[in-house]
């Protein structure tokens, strides 16, 4: 068995053409997605049982503030030495290095002395102030670490993102876990984030011989910085759309409510988002690779799309089904405020898995700037209407803002700019898009009589509703297929072709 499983893991180490070392890393990207996400949510769960919502609200207000911390201060440098055509960037990691230390310093420092200001003051939870001095170590010790894991991406070496990204992982729920299970509060979590990077730092020296040194050249800085501006930009105004609706809860609402909505959130985006971002790290770096030829591009971006909405649209139905069953399964019924939130947002889980496509393109193109500027639009329109929306409505008013201004205005213009960057029409997008949710709609239906039907305990509701899910929806995907020109049973034959050689 471990002479097979070696010979498996041998045929998928990235090799040969672009095509056939994009798929290869998709695989692998994937594997870890999955793998990963399915520890961390499982310990979510573990851990949510153990110390309840407002102590997981607390460590919420924490993660808020790191993540926010991070975003603004984000410069964008593994981007922009992943668009480089040169395969070699050596010569720019030192200084990568030592201005990644620099804002890991940065970051810990802010942390430290704006925690009290923060806890006392804006969310009146003085416990959340020494969580958030401690979550601070976190960026410290991952600043140090292996520069040269950018070419585990540029070269499309995702079986090492692999290990380097599931170790930290594991190192995060065996500690998160074992402290919870000794002393449940949200430290648990807090111990848990902070093993995780440790990990990681490990690993990118474990992984790579190269040995960064103190050194840091001026003009390397200055054009790694002057392409990552906008990524930091970009970075800043995806805080306040995707964060900023968690801060204002926080705020409003409270650490339980908090809780309620990053949980629904999480658990709704994360099967269909995890997809986005495979996507998106894999398609960056392949499509710099070709983007000089623009039909290769176009073919390579409709086939993304046509995958992605494949695997993101039943997820998202999916999950919005059997959404009660799920919480009272995992959760039990102090949790059940987070369903209709977490139902609502997984339509915008499934747009977002479908925007991930688009940021790549953009960014291969050198215009990294439009993801900053469509982002400045969302932030400005939720900016205006969070408070109303969820003064009214609550938790179930916010999620339907959040998902609102993704359809519209959101979501046209995504499509709009990328129409008019490459040789593709809004008929042939909108094509690969209209089919995997015909047959998504027709299996939630399904799932939703059966569901109906059927009156067992909560766990065996959603195991009978899962296989009833995976079963109606490949019929219909294959009826779609057969009868049309849809293209999805070739295209999982040709990724499964790469895979093999």
């Amino acid at each position: 068995m471990s002479d097979r499983l070696r010979s498996l893991v041998e045929r998928l180490i990235p090799t040969g053409g672009t095509a056939e070392r994009a798929v290869k890393s998709a695989i692998w990207a994937m594997g870890q997605n999955a793998f990963g996400r399915g520890l961390q949510l499982a310990m979510l769960v573990v851990v949510a049982r153990l110390v309840g919502p407002a102590e997981i609200g607390l460590v919420g207000i924490a993660l808020l503030v790191l993540s926010g911390v991070k975003k603004f201060t984000k410069i964008g440098l593994n981007d922009a030495l992943v668009q480089q055509v040169e395969e070699n960037v050596d010569e720019h990691l030192n200084t990568v290095w030592v201005l990644e230390i620099a804002r890991g310093m940065l970051i810990f420092v802010v942390l430290y002395f704006t925690a009290p200001i923060i806890g006392n003051m804006v969310f009146s939870e003085p416990r959340a102030t020494d969580l958030i001095r401690a979550i601070g170590v976190s960026p410290l010790i991952l600043g140090f670490r292996n520069p040269a894991v950018v070419y585990f991406k540029k070269s499309l070496d995702f079986h090492k993102q692999f290990v380097y990204r599931v170790g930290g992982s594991i190192a995060q729920v065996s500690v998160a876990i074992g402290y919870a299970l000794i002393w449940p509060s949200a430290w648990a979590l807090v111990f848990g984030y902070v093993a995780k990077d440790a990990g990681r730092l490990i690993a990118s020296y474990a992984m790579d011989s190269y040995r960064p040194q103190l050194e840091f050249k001026r003009d390397s800085a200055r054009d790694l910085i002057d392409y990552g501006k906008w990524v930091t930009g970009s970075s800043i105004l995806f805080f306040l759309y995707s964060e900023g609706d968690d801060a204002f809860l926080g705020w409003l609402l409270g650490p339980a409510a908090l809780a309620f909505y990053q949980y629904g959130y999480r658990f709704s985006n994360a099967p269909a988002t995890e997809l986005g971002n495979v996507i998106s790290s894999v398609m960056f770096p392949a499509l710099s690779q070709v983007q000089q030829d623009s039909q290769l591009m176009r073919e390579g971006f409709l086939r993304t799309v046509r995958v992605t909405s494949f695997v993101a649209a039943p997820v998202s139905f999916g999950i919005a089904v059997v959404a009660p069953d799920f919480v009272m399964a995992l959760f039990g019924p102090d949790w059940m405020q987070m369903v209709v939130p977490m139902q609502i947002l997984c339509i915008y889980g499934f747009l977002r898995s479908l925007g991930k496509t688009f940021g790549p393109v953009w960014k291969t193109l050198d215009r990294p700037d439009l993801v900053t500027k469509l982002s400045a639009i969302r932030v400005v329109i939720m900016a205006a209407l969070i408070w109303p929306a969820t003064e009214m409505y609550g938790i179930v008013g916010t999620a339907a803002l959040v998902t609102a201004i993704y359809v519209f205005p959101m979501m046209p213009l995504d499509l709009y700019v990328t129409v008019d960057m490459i040789d593709v029409s809004y008929g042939e997008i909108l094509r690969e898009i209209a089919y995997p949710v015909a047959a998504s709609a027709a299996m939630g239906a399904v799932v939703w009589y059966v569901d109906s039907m059927i009156s067992f305990i909560a766990p065996i509701e959603l195991a009978v509703s899962i296989v009833v899910g995976m079963a109606a929806y490949s019929v219909s995907a294959l009826v779609l297929d057969q009868q049309s020109n849809w293209g999805i049973v070739g295209n999982i034959r040709g990724i499964v072709t790469e895979a093999r050689r």
